[in-house]
């Protein structure tokens, strides 16, 4: 598997939903094109909601890991 280097990181940890979707949402508008950031979150219904809003605002899902309850998402702009 290809390793994807994101170019922003976002760390939400300690963040109640839907607050890590919603500035996920706000970080991925200041991105150019093509441009790929890391979500970090420990919200479990981050699973959920960070890849649907993402995938329903036209963003493309790269990748979801999860490590213990630390959520990651890649996600292209």
């Amino acid at each position: 598997m290809n390793e994807i280097i994101p170019n922003y990181t976002l760390d939400v940890k300690g963040e109640s939903c839907p607050y890590p979707a919603l500035k996920t949402l706000e970080a991925l508008k200041q991105l150019q094109n093509g441009e790929i950031l890391e979500v970090i979150s420990d919200c479990p219904q981050s699973v959920n909601n960070i890849p649907l809003d993402a995938k329903n605002h036209g963003y493309e899902v790269l990748r979801v890991e999860q490590d213990g309850p630390i959520l990651i998402f890649l996600i292209r702009k």
